[in-house]
C-alpha cells in the first residue's frame, strides 16, 4: 500500500527543503534504497478496498432493513448502524466476543459454507424482553436460555435474515436459512482458525439498552462472487437493461393505471360579497363563449379541446384536437 502524506506533513517537508535542513540529494538516495515492511501471514488480505467499500454499501442497507424490522417486531425504538467493515482470521473473531453470546449459525445457497451472525447478550437479552411482555432490559446476570426461549430467538432471528436477502439483491439472489444457534463461541468451528473473514460491525439499540451485532462472513465463501464487489461490476449491472417480461409486466400495470379527466366550461371572478349572497337559482357568467372549445386536462396538463354534448342521455365531452404534449395550463 502507498503512504499517503498529510497537508502538514507536506507543508513541513517544503519548509525543510527550503530552509536548507534537509538535502534534495539525500531524499532521492533514500527513495532508491530497497523498503521492507512486515507482513503478518496470520492475517492474510483477502478483501481489496473496493470489496470493503461494496460490503460496507450492502450491510447500510442491511442496517436499514433490521432496523425497520426489529422495530415493527418489538414495537420499540430501535437504531442500527454500520460501525465498520474489516477483515481479519476467524480465530480472531472468536476470542473478541464473548463466552456467552447468540450464535446465529446460518447457510446462504447459492453460496457453501457457513455464516455467523452473533448477537451480544445485552442486545438478544432485550429483545427476549420486550418480546415477552417486558419494558426491553437486559438482565443483570447472563443466564444459559430456556427452551422456550431458544425457540423465540430462533423465529426472530429466522426472520431477520430476510433484511439480508434484500440487502444482496443487487448482486446475488441469496436464501439464507438459520441452521443452529450456538451460545458458547468455542462449539462453534465454521472455518479453519486461519481463514480470513470479512466482520460488519453493526451498533444496535433499543431503547436504553446498546451493544453490538457482528456478522461474520468467511472469504471462502463468498469468493466465487468477489469480481461481483467490484465498482465496475455496480455500474454494469445498473446499465443492464429490463427483461422482456419485466418491461412487459410494468407496460400492463400502466395501461390499467387510472387517470382524471376535467373538461372545464370556463372561469369566472366574483368578489366574497357575492359569494356570500348566492343563492339557488343565481346565474354565474362563465368567461367562454358557448361555441368555443372546452380545455380538457389529464390531470394538470392540457391535452385535447373539445366540445360538450350528451351520448345515451349522460353528458360528454368530445375530443376536438390535441394539444402539444405536456403543455402547463397557466391560468389567465
Amino acid at each position: 500500500m502507498v503512504d499517503v502524506m498529510s497537508q502538514n506533513e507536506i507543508d513541513a517537508l517544503l519548509a525543510a527543503l527550503s530552509s536548507g535542513e534537509m538535502d534534495a540529494e539525500e531524499l532521492k538516495k533514500e527513495d532508491t534504497q530497497r523498503k521492507v515492511r512486515l507482513y503478518d501471514f496470520k492475517r492474510a488480505v483477502r478483501f481489496s478496498k473496493d470489496h470493503i467499500r461494496s460490503l460496507t454499501r450492502i450491510h447500510e442497507n442491511f442496517a436499514r432493513y433490521l432496523t425497520t424490522y426489529f422495530s415493527a417486531q418489538l414495537r420499540t425504538f430501535v437504531q442500527i448502524n454500520v460501525v465498520q467493515v474489516e477483515q481479519l482470521p476467524y480465530d480472531e473473531f472468536i476470542r473478541s466476543i464473548p463466552k456467552m453470546t447468540i450464535l446465529n449459525i446460518f447457510e446462504a445457497e447459492p453460496l457453501e459454507g457457513r455464516m455467523v451472525l452473533e448477537v451480544h447478550p445485552n442486545v438478544a437479552y432485550a429483545m427476549l424482553d420486550r418480546l415477552l411482555g417486558g419494558v426491553g432490559v437486559s438482565p443483570q446476570k447472563i443466564a444459559a436460555l430456556t427452551e422456550i426461549e431458544t425457540i423465540v430467538m430462533e423465529r426472530i432471528f429466522s426472520r431477520a435474515f430476510e433484511s439480508l436477502q434484500e440487502a444482496w439483491k443487487t448482486i446475488i439472489d441469496l436464501s439464507p436459512r438459520l441452521e443452529a444457534l450456538e451460545t458458547n463461541p468455542q462449539f462453534m468451528q465454521i472455518v479453519s482458525p486461519n481463514e480470513t473473514i470479512a466482520l460488519i460491525s453493526l451498533s444496535t439499540k433499543i431503547g436504553d439498552t446498546t451493544g453490538m451485532i457482528n456478522l461474520c462472513i468467511p472469504h471462502v465463501v463468498i469468493e466465487p462472487i468477489m469480481p461481483r464487489l467490484s465498482v465496475h461490476h455496480w455500474f454494469v449491472s445498473q446499465k443492464k437493461s429490463r427483461a422482456p417480461e419485466e418491461v412487459e409486466i410494468l407496460q400492463d400495470r400502466l395501461t390499467q393505471a387510472k387517470l382524471p379527466i376535467i373538461a372545464e366550461l370556463g372561469e369566472s371572478q366574483i368578489t366574497i360579497h357575492e359569494f356570500l349572497n348566492l343563492q339557488p337559482g343565481d346565474v354565474i357568467t362563465l368567461n367562454k363563449p358557448v361555441n368555443e372549445p372546452l380545455n380538457i386536462k389529464v390531470g394538470e396538463k392540457l391535452k385535447f379541446t373539445g366540445s360538450a354534448g350528451t351520448t345515451k342521455s349522460k353528458m360528454a365531452v368530445q375530443i376536438g384536437e390535441i394539444v402539444n404534449e405536456g403543455a402547463e395550463v397557466h391560468d389567465e
